[in-house]
């Protein structure tokens, strides 16, 4: 099998030339050799563990969504104003960008497990501490804390997916494990609303500890290793200190009965550094992607934290009912969960097609010459322009002395769809681009996002008071257009940005290796 597109030094009139592969061993491998498996987890492996991500993952956005009902109970409780309580939220989105920029490093360096071990055992000291706190400040300084513990699981979710989806079904496995993440914006605010309606807003942060005390425990007994920089396909034993309890029992019980254990890691690997995720903002090709990636979401966070105040004041909403009417939210962004991810891999096999190119099962495809972003942005460019056509009419429907509430949650529904699916898409592509560093690459996406998205929530109640609904939704939609051009970009000259982007990491690596050799030569 050849790498795409190599072409054959000869030609045969007389054998038909077969379809090419994606799949190519890497450089120097023995061509006689038989490739192994991309991971040898079995499907219900493979799907188990990402839904166990995707559970993990929804830590991070259940614990902001849970939080909107409750806002003008906690300010009234706490003796502080709506918009001191909406800093919470402004400072939360920073952490939450910040924190997996570390997070992810240390997953893609030491492991995805030691990672999720240290996100929910500071996530749980974080909600025990929200929940017993009685002033502002101490609520401002944990809500960061617990911004720091949640936040990374959604960086490790794509990590997991990269370690044993190949690129050919990533979108489908990407979609699996976003389920998480997108319920949170669906079943927090309702379950938020219940909690602070019956049992009062302390009860959030309880419910909070109860499900991280489950999930941690889930890793420390059941879940294995899956870091590629680990364990390799998988088939590699992960550290002492890092395999699951059952995992454990089970070595124990074979060194009883005398089989032979494996005991050696991946070595002579080079991993990630810690803080990989910054280089990662400073490609030219990710800079473009995940600045615009950030500029999506500060315009649909302005949605997200106006909403509460703006149902209060037109419809007279209590938190369970404020909760209610997050519902379509989650459910649009569930629904781009479970088809966007399919149209995906569609649009991927369809290059294939075009190009002759045959994808091999259970094998990692090469994408050095192949045209990934095309594939990817072919999707998730059309769905933000829906997202701009159904934005601009949300913003005027709010603005009405008595907006329909049917047409409002129609709005909520189709924005969210939109914008979950083309996230999606993008995700794909940061983590089809970085394969050595894919919680890192969605750690960065995390960063620029959560910081942008702050600054929306910092504006948004500004801006409604200034301008108004309707010419925010105008702004916001009019910014998006003009901005698109930064998919568009990488969409055309991505491939040729990736290429030179190699030839630079080659030269540098093989001056590297020449300055090596020359130190060796030299005679002691």
């Amino acid at each position: 099998m050849t790498a795409l597109p190599e072409t054959s030094q000869t030609t045969s009139t007389a054998v038909p030339e077969k379809p090419r592969s994606l799949y190519a061993p890497a450089a120097g491998a023995n061509k006689g050799a038989i490739e192994p498996q991309f991971s040898t987890f079995s499907s219900i492996e493979k799907k188990l563990y990402v839904y166990i991500a995707s559970c993990a993952a929804f830590a991070s956005p259940v614990s902001s969504g849970i939080y909107y009902p409750a806002l003008n109970i906690i300010a009234s409780d706490l003796h502080t104003t709506l918009a001191n309580i909406n800093l919470t939220i402004t400072t939360y989105m920073i952490f939450q960008g910040l924190a997996p920029t570390i997070v992810g490093g240390i997953s893609d360096r030491y492991g995805r497990r030691p990672a999720y071990l240290i996100c929910f055992t500071v996530y749980i000291g974080a909600n025990i501490g929200l929940a017993l706190q009685t002033n502002y400040v101490a609520l401002l300084v944990l809500r960061c804390l617990q911004s720091c513990g949640s936040s990374g699981t959604i960086a490790l979710s794509s990590g997991v997916v990269s370690d044993i989806a190949t690129r050919a079904e990533r979108g489908k496995y990407i979609g699996y494990a976003a389920l998480g993440s997108s319920l949170g914006p669906a079943l927090g605010p309702i379950i938020g609303g219940l909690l602070a309606h019956f049992l009062g807003w302390r009860s959030i942060f309880w419910f909070l500890t109860i499900y991280a005390g489950f999930m941690l425990t889930v890793f420390v007994v059941f879940i294995p290793e899956t870091c590629r920089n680990i364990v390799g396909n998988g088939s590699v034993l992960a550290q002492k200190w890092n395999i699951s309890l059952i995992a454990y029992f089970r070595l124990r019980k074979q060194r009883k009965n005398g089989v032979p254990v494996a005991q050696e890691t991946v070595q002579n690997k080079r991993r990630p550094g810690i803080l990989s995720s910054l280089p990662i903002l400073f490609e030219k090709e990710s800079f473009l992607l995940l600045l615009y990636a950030g500029i999506l979401y500060a315009g649909f966070y302005i949605i997200m934290a106006g909403l509460p105040a703006q149902l209060a004041s037109v419809y007279n909403y209590n938190s369970i009912q404020i909760g209610l009417c997050y519902l379509p939210i989650g459910c649009g962004s569930i629904v781009a969960r479970t088809t966007v991810g399919r149209a995906v891999d569609w649009n991927f096999r369809r290059h294939c097609r075009k190009l002759g190119i045959e994808i091999v099962k259970g094998k990692q495809q090469n994408i050095e010459n192949f045209p990934i972003e095309r594939a990817r942005l072919e999707i998730g460019l059309p769905l933000v322009y829906c997202g701009c056509a159904a934005f601009l009419p949300y913003g005027w429907v709010m603005s009405l002395q008595s907006p329909p509430l049917a047409a409002v949650i129609v709005l909520l529904f189709v924005n969210a769809y939109v914008l979950s699916g083309s996230m999606q898409a993008l995700n794909v592509l940061v983590v089809d681009c970085h394969p050595d560093s894919s919680a890192a690459a969605s750690a960065a996406l995390n960063l620029v996002r959560c910081l942008l998205g702050a600054g929306g929530v910092a504006a948004v109640i500004p801006l409604l008071n200034r301008i108004g609904s309707g010419w925010t939704g105008t702004m916001v939609t009019v910014i998006w257009i003009l901005a698109s051009a930064m998919w568009w970009a990488p969409m055309i000259w991505g491939l040729q940005w990736r290429q030179e982007k190699k030839m630079k990491q080659d030269a540098k690596r093989a001056k590297k290796e020449s300055g090596r050799d020359m130190e060796d030569a030299v005679p002691g």
